[in-house]
Order: C-alpha cells, then sequence, then structure tokens
C-alpha cells in the first residue's frame, strides 16, 4: 500500500462510520497527501501530510484492497467502511475490526499503539527486543505469550503455531523455563516465517508446499516430519487454538 499510496493527493475519502467520516473531515483528509503507510504489528497506519492518520486493524475479517478506478471490486460496497480514491488508485477497506482517524501527536497516548511490543517485521530484523519482550512474561505459556502484543507484535495464530514447531518448542512450556538461546531461535523464526510470507505475497509459510501447514489446523493427522499424530489445546486468556506435534516439540522440563 505504501507503493500504490505515498506521495498521491487523496481526491476523495468517504467513510460509512460516522465517527471516521466526522473526524475525517474535521482534520483535512481530503486535498491532502499521502505521506507514507506503515504497519505496526497488526495495526495499519496511513498518514497524511496534515500529520492526521487513518488507523486500522483487521482483526481475523477484515482487508484492504486496492483498485484501480472503474475496476470491479471482489467484496460487495456494503462492506465497505473506508474508501480513500488518491488519483489512479482506489484504496478500500472492508469490516476493519477498528477504524478511526487519530490527529497529530495521538499515538504516543493510544491505548493499544502505545503498547505494542517489537515488530515481528521490523526491517533491522533485531531479535534481541522481541526475547526481553517474551522473557517478561516468565509465568505465561510460550503459545500463549506469542500472541501478546505487547511483547511482540505481528504474529498470529498461524505463525505462532508454526514458528513453536519450526524452533522445536514445547507451547506449554512456561517462558521462565526456556533459555535465551532457545527464545532466540523461536523469534528469528517467527521472523523467518512472516518476512517470508510478505515477500512472497501469499500470507503462507515458506517452508510448506502451498496449502500445507506443518501443524495449523492439522489435529489428529499426522507430523509431515516425523509422523506423530498432531495434537491441539487452547491456550491464553482468548483460548486460543495451538496445534504441535508432541515429537517434535517435546515437552519442557520446568
Amino acid at each position: 500500500m505504501h507503493a500504490a499510496l505515498a506521495g498521491r493527493t487523496v481526491t476523495a475519502f468517504r467513510s460509512s462510520l460516522a465517527a471516521v467520516a466526522l473526524a475525517a473531515r474535521r482534520q483535512r483528509i481530503a486535498g491532502s497527501v499521502i505521506t507514507a503507510v506503515e504497519a505496526r504489528g497488526k495495526h495499519l497506519l496511513v498518514r497524511f501530510s496534515t500529520g492526521a492518520a487513518l488507523h486500522t486493524h483487521m482483526g481475523m475479517t477484515g482487508s484492504w484492497h486496492l483498485y484501480r478506478p472503474g475496476s470491479r471490486w471482489q467484496r460487495p460496497a456494503a462492506a465497505a467502511r473506508v474508501v480513500i480514491e488518491a488519483s489512479s488508485v482506489i484504496a478500500v477497506c472492508f469490516v476493519p475490526r477498528v477504524a478511526e482517524i487519530l490527529p497529530a501527536g495521538a499515538e504516543n497516548a493510544h491505548p493499544s499503539l502505545s503498547q505494542l511490543g517489537p515488530d515481528v517485521l521490523d526491517g533491522a530484523r533485531d531479535a534481541a527486543p522481541a526475547v526481553a519482550g517474551l522473557r517478561a512474561r516468565g509465568m505465561d505459556e510460550i503459545g500463549a505469550a506469542l500472541l501478546d502484543q505487547t511483547a511482540l507484535s505481528g504474529v498470529g495464530n498461524i505463525y505462532k503455531s508454526e514458528s513453536l514447531f519450526l524452533a522445536g518448542v514445547d507451547p506449554v512450556a512456561r517462558v521462565e523455563s526456556l533459555d535465551d538461546a532457545t527464545l532466540l531461535r523461536l523469534v528469528r523464526a517467527a521472523m523467518r516465517e512472516m518476512h517470508r510470507s510478505v515477500r512472497d505475497g501469499t500470507g503462507e509459510p515458506e517452508a510448506r508446499s502451498r496449502g500445507r501447514y506443518w501443524v495449523y489446523r492439522r489435529e489428529g493427522r499426522p507430523c509431515r516430519r516425523c509422523g506423530a499424530e498432531i495434537r491441539m489445546q487452547r491456550q491464553g486468556p482468548m483460548r486460543r487454538s495451538t496445534y504441535w506435534c508432541p515429537r517434535c516439540q517435546p515437552a519442557t522440563t520446568p
């Protein structure tokens, strides 16, 4: 989106969300220039020359699409919550979990954005801050800690299970039972898989052929590496599903 939108003038801004539409008028979004589009963990910020930013979070069902004027949209117009027209590009945000206009300077006090941990897609690829963020969750199970966006931002449920498998880490192990070398190996696995998915534009790990996960959603089926039966259990306050191989990811001694 940054490549498609940055530097373009907003010729029209529409939103079916009353609060967003009102804030966009107050912040003079129409007529401004898009200065950047940035991902911060699972959050997306479209920045404007006025200093304001459009903040969206896709949740499980939302998505951003880019279209040319006159082209057919892949989702119904009724599902569009924000539409940004910028010359020959139309950016459409469908059913996000969060959509809001942030005035200049508001990010530092934002209840979610200000609490985000190191981004797994940080271009610097420095794993040390993420290891430190996980280490601070010493009593948490590592499978739950990986989804804590204040510890490490950007990892979702698929990459949690896939990264734990690739690093050979027991998902129910307490963080405090894992040494720094293990946490470093895990963080690097998550960074590697996320960067590959962005590079390939598929949202899928390179470590498997298209449509074939190592463990995710494979409960009761044989492990692709060793043949053991894949297991699943729910973790954390949101009871998110975690898939793992008990042989490739042996239990860690407390």
